[in-house]
């Protein structure tokens, strides 16, 4: 309201206030805005007022005040109201990534304000993605009724690369080898399919820490980034990044003790537990895991609070680092409760069954790390965050929270090939790791190739009856042509039910039960003779179980670890077959890089298989005996050191088979980036002889065979290429070698 001091002496009396222009916003609802009203005295301020009042509503395009006789006439041009956002010459970075950066919406009024920052914000998306080049220009297209559409034309630009990454200060390791620690990389043709050598202020605030990292895990315990620097070229087509650093004196570990001040807990009790040793090289990392160690130790011994905490006494004049270990009580702290967020499709179940804490545990901080990497291996999030909060007014109490972004877990995939055992193929394939969000795993895969013809429908239930049982079906049908080798061709369709069961991280059991028929036909007139007395019907009702301890880092590329397996198969409980098989498999990697201070592609591997078979009151077929050559034997074909008739050739197999191979896996000098790897092999191997063929009538001698070779896997954009090539250098006169295996295979 007015005062007698907002109008000058003699001023008129507003007698109406009329609205004019207003088509969606009620005129009573403008006045509301206005600092006068009918009956106040014309008050220059207060008009001023009303009028910034009224534009700071973002309601209004223009508005005017004016003086008519005795009306106000507030005079307002209506901002028009979004009928739709939609974004143009967008290829790189897709609508769904763009839509939630904005903040206008479809029925949201339009300012120009608001276009503005939403203008920001969408070149700051593609700069986050390298590009800052790209132009952004908003455009609106007027409809009836005071409504428009909102387009974004974009002018996305080319991205704007890495040309060269320096060091400052590294005397340790060259330019070269630092530029292989950190993620962002230089610009080169090769890297056509890589987004990491186009430039991202967040990958560099990223590469700072891998620096770091990297220095502290060789010794550089004073090692500091001084500064990183990204400087835009003048075309604004590319960076030039220059990273400042400050090494320092490389430690090695002095005295290691451990403190404790736990009742009936002595410093022996936890020695096993310690990753880094007198006289090691300072090693940050092995530091943090020897704190998971002592923690995971001293709670399995029953104390339920527990706090590790390293102490670093540095010795510069003789460039030693003693490490005390700190073990101590620590707070009486209970799990309140656990909130998952972020799952939208996924059920709570599905993550909360992979947290190691329930509520009202006693919170521990190696569970809840064991807990982000149980969650994180599912592989249905793109992000797993798992943190804890203490609860306002409750010392004693924290709430565990598991934070969550989904990402696609359903699979189409089409293959083409060639390997050198199978020849030309073709596969397709499609899977949903994640049921209708209950982590259930369906798929179904066909495949067509020239000697071999596979279709696979699998369903697997991770937690069966809620319990951590592991429970699936499989149905199959297999046609194989083994002319090549044994002069006929083998048909298989049948079923299994399997689950397992894991004790612990490490150790895990499964079982099966296995259901199948098997068909020897097209039997070639000129086979084996004790190849024609097999060919027909064979059911085969089998149960059977694997132990399995695996420590191994990764399971397709391991680098570090060992795998040992043991599993018996008991065929007779029904069908035709009558025969017990025993099979135990091991494998040790080890990464000679890290011990020696080399390049980490130096990898050693050791594997080895014994397996035996034999018949419970008839022999065993050839369908289920051993066979050495090939995948398990290379340098010679497939089936090609095994037991063969004498007349015809034909490989007849074994009851028991011995094989093993030795591996190292070599750096090639190549970027990494290429995906291109060697490796240097050898392999040895025996078989044994079948059961009711006469030893006269075979060539055969269960001498070991061996070979050595090299290999190359290229990991290509269109698939994974093993080569290998070797050679034998001990084996029989009859044995079929093989000098060339290719494998070629690509998924999209």
């Amino acid at each position: 309201m007015s005062s007698p001091a907002a109008a000058p002496v003699g001023a008129p009396v507003i007698e109406r206030i009329l609205v004019e222009g207003a088509q969606r916003i009620e005129p009573d609802t403008i006045r509301t805005y206005l600092h006068v009203q009918e009956g106040d005295l014309f008050a220059p301020g207060l008009i001023d007022r009303s009028l910034k009042d009224l534009f700071a509503t973002g309601l209004f395009a223009d508005v005017a005040l004016r003086r008519e006789g005795g009306d106000l006439v507030v005079v307002v041009v209506e901002n028009p109201i979004i009928n739709r956002v939609a974004f143009e010459g967008n290829k790189r970075i897709q609508n769904e990534d763009l839509i939630p950066e904005v903040q206008l919406r479809p029925r949201a009024v339009y300012t120009r304000a608001k276009v503005q920052e939403d203008v920001r914000r969408v070149l700051e998306v593609y700069r986050r993605s390298g590009r800052y080049a790209v132009a952004v220009d908003p455009k609106i297209i007027e409809l009836p009724q005071n409504r428009v559409d909102l387009v974004f034309e974009i002018d996305e630009g080319p991205a704007t690369y890495v040309r060269r990454i320096t060091f400052v200060g590294n005397r340790v390791f060259s330019d070269s080898d630092l530029r292989g620690v950190i993620s962002t990389e230089e610009e080169r043709w090769y890297r056509l399919l890589s987004s990491s050598d186009t430039f991202d202020p967040d990958r560099l605030t990223y590469d700072r820490e891998l620096l770091r990292r990297y220095y502290l895990e060789s010794g550089y315990a004073d090692f500091e980034v001084r500064s990183a620097i990204a400087e835009l070229t003048p075309n604004r087509e590319s960076f030039f990044i220059t990273f400042t650093v400050t090494e320092g004196d490389r430690y090695r570990v002095g005295t290691v003790e451990i403190e404790t001040s736990l009742e009936d807990l002595t410093p022996e009790m936890l020695r096993p537990g310690l990753e880094i040793e007198e006289g090691d090289w300072y090693n940050a990392e092995k530091i943090e895991d020897t704190v998971q160690n002592i923690t995971e130790r001293v709670g399995s011994l029953g104390y339920a609070f527990v706090d590790v905490r390293p102490r670093v006494q540095r010795d510069r004049e003789n460039n030693i680092i003693n490490l005390i270990f700190d073990v101590r009580e620590g707070p009486r702290v209970f799990v309140e409760r656990i909130d998952i967020q972020g799952n939208v499709r996924t059920l709570d179940e599905v993550i909360r069954r992979e947290v190691r804490l329930v509520e009202g545990d006693a919170f521990n901080s190696a569970k809840l790390r064991r807990s982000r990497q149980r969650i994180r291996d599912l592989g249905f999030f793109k992000s797993v965050e798992v943190n804890n909060e203490p609860v306002v007014d409750k010392p004693d109490r924290t709430v565990v929270t598991v934070e969550v972004e989904e990402q696609s877990t359903g699979e189409l995939s089409f293959g083409v090939g060639w390997s050198s055992s199978l020849g030309a193929m073709v596969e397709i394939g499609v899977r949903e790791r994640n049921l209708l969000g209950r982590g259930q795993d369906l798929s179904a895969r066909v495949s067509w190739a020239e000697r071999r013809t596979e279709l696979d429908l699998s369903f697997t239930e991770p937690y069966f009856l809620d319990r951590p049982i592991s429970a699936g079906v499989d149905l199959f049908a297999v046609e194989r042509d083994l002319e090549d080798e044994s002069s006929h061709q083998l048909r298989q369709v049948g079923g299994a039910l399997r689950f397992g069961y894991r004790y612990s991280d490490d150790w895990r059991h499964d079982f099966k039960y296995t259901l199948q028929r098997q068909e020897i036909f097209d039997v070639d007139s000129s086979a084996s003779l004790f190849v024609k007395q097999q060919e027909g019907i064979e059911v085969l009702s089998m149960v059977g179980h694997a132990l399995t301890y695996d420590t191994r880092d990764s399971r397709l590329i391991p680098t570090e670890g060992y795998r040992f397996q043991i599993a018996n198969d008991l065929a007779g409980l029904g069908g035709d077959a009558r025969f017990l098989r025993t099979d135990m498999e091991a494998s040790y990697h080890y990464p000679l890089g890290d011990e020696l201070d080399w390049d980490p592609a130096w990898v050693f591997s050791v594997r080895g298989h014994v397996g035996y078979i034999f018949g419970l009151g008839k022999d065993v077929s050839i369908r289920h005996r051993y066979f050495l050559g090939g995948n398990n034997l290379r340098g010679f074909a497939a089936s090609g050191a095994s037991a063969r008739d004498t007349a015809t050739g034909d490989a007849l197999g074994g009851n028991w088979i011995s094989d093993a191979s030795l591996e190292m896996r070599v750096p090639t000098g190549l970027p990494e980036e290429l995906g291109l790897g060697a490796k240097v092999f050898t392999d040895w191997g025996a078989a044994g002889t079948p059961d009711g063929v006469p030893e006269n009538l075979m060539d055969h001698d269960v001498s070991l065979r061996g070979s050595v070779g090299i290999g190359f896997l290229w990991s290509s954009p269109l698939g994974p290429v093993n080569i290998e090539l070797a050679t034998p250098v001990l084996k029989q006169t009859y044995d079929e070698d093989e000098l060339f295996r290719i494998s070629f295979g690509s998924r999209f």
